[in-house]
């Protein structure tokens, strides 16, 4: 008796687009293995906004119900002036009549822990690293090793993160992830929404300050300032309460909220130029390790969550897994490209520390209708995953 052998996938990193890519194979009809370097569940991070187009990709995977129980819809968002006045707002009524559904807010925790509950069981290997991998070939499995293990696997993601082993590894002529010359700090404090105006970000001089309510009394806190890189301080809370501290209410008192050991700090780093591809032999870069950009578009999450639909997609048909991977890499490329450019140019305008550039900045998006001001997002709220195909069939034992 013959039993259909399934294919085998081995996904190195455990974040957002690690965890995504393992559901959305397992639901393609692949054995998946997630080999997670941290020997715990702990997620790093704050809070995150996921725009239409990530929350299509999540529904496409069963995750619709899950995601409802867990994230909270906006009512609104705009942008701010550091005394209060509004230069531009979009409700949550503007986005849904045009993308047909709402920004979402979570935090990442939960989010990981939505992710992670969807997983087969025996799925996530925790405390696993990847040291190594061979690519393959058309004719050839590839093959990843950990520890002192050689793990065998006709596709490999490479979802780890913003410094990729894997990309130096199959890129080496890559520059890493290089510093923006800025930095940016989230996160939780516990405070009522109801004395938060909406979701918004307040823009001055080379400096920013979000504010995004996920709950009754959870708020998603997040700033940016150019300044240089290097390792948090034990003064880092205390000097961003000075930076902010004579923004418009209520960044202020949100400040105070935060608990010293609850601040984090992080260099804003990007991949830049944009790898010419995202796949080498039967391996396949997926969200930070592939394209990671500047944060200002809040996509980060969003374009891992599509590229790991994309890839079960592009998989999934029963054609040779190198086939599939250069049709990932065609439907991916160019789309995580420009909007890494539009996010690295959203970034100069939005970090410009000089009040000519302020100036008009600020005047320019407070006269911009907030109509056509929506259609800023459309490359990016405006992406729809493929079209599912057909669950395939479990393997069946024949004589």
């Amino acid at each position: 008796m013959d039993v259909e052998r399934r294919p085998s996938a081995v996904v190195a990193g455990g974040g957002i687009g690690g965890l995504t890519a393992a559901i959305a194979l397992h639901r393609a009809g692949w054995t998946v293995a997630v080999h997670e370097r941290s020997a715990t569940r702990q997620q790093i991070g704050a809070g995150l906004i996921l725009w239409p187009n990530a929350v299509r990709a999540l529904h496409t995977l069963g995750l619709a119900e899950a995601l409802r129980s867990r994230a909270v819809a906006l009512a609104g968002s705009g942008v701010r002036r550091p005394d209060g006045r509004w230069l531009s707002r979009t409700s949550a009524d503007q986005m849904v009549a045009r993308y047909g559904l709402p920004q979402l807010a979570l935090t990442r925790a939960g989010l990981a822990e939505l992710l992670t509950a969807a997983l087969p069981p025996g799925c996530l290997r925790l405390g696993e690293t990847v040291t190594g991998v061979d690519a393959g070939d058309p004719d050839r499995q590839a093959s990843v090793r950990c520890g002192d293990r050689l793990v065998p696997a006709d596709l490999v993601v490479a979802a780890d993160g913003v410094n990729s082993r894997l990309r130096q590894t199959f890129w080496p002529a890559q520059p890493p992830a290089e510093f923006r010359g800025y930095v940016a700090w989230r996160a939780l404090v516990r405070f009522p929404a109801a004395e938060i105006d909406g979701a918004g970000e307040t823009w001055g001089r080379g400096e920013r300050f979000g504010v995004v309510p996920i709950g009754p009394d959870l708020v998603y806190l997040y700033a940016t300032a150019n300044t240089t890189a290097r390792e948090p301080g034990t003064a880092e809370l205390a000097g961003l309460r000075s930076r902010f501290r004579r923004w418009h209410d209520p960044i202020p008192a949100l400040l105070d909220a935060i608990e010293p050991g609850d601040l984090l700090r992080h260099d804003i780093t990007a991949v830049h130029p944009a790898l010419p591809r995202l796949h080498r032999g039967r391996v396949a870069l997926l969200g930070d390790a592939g394209h990671a950009m500047e944060p200002n578009l809040g996509q980060g999450a969003g374009l891992a969550i599509e590229d790991a639909v994309v890839l079960a997609h592009a998989v999934a048909d029963g054609s040779s897994t190198v086939a599939g991977l250069a049709r990932y890499d065609r439907a991916r490329t160019g789309r995580v490209t420009g909007l890494a450019r539009q996010s690295r140019l959203l970034g100069r305008l939005t970090q410009s520390s000089s009040a000519a550039v302020t100036a008009l900045r600020d005047l320019t998006v407070r006269l911009t209708p907030d109509r056509l001001g929506m259609r800023g997002f459309d490359a990016a709220a405006g992406w729809h995953p493929p079209a599912p195909r057909p669950a395939p069939a479990m393997p069946e034992e024949r004589a």
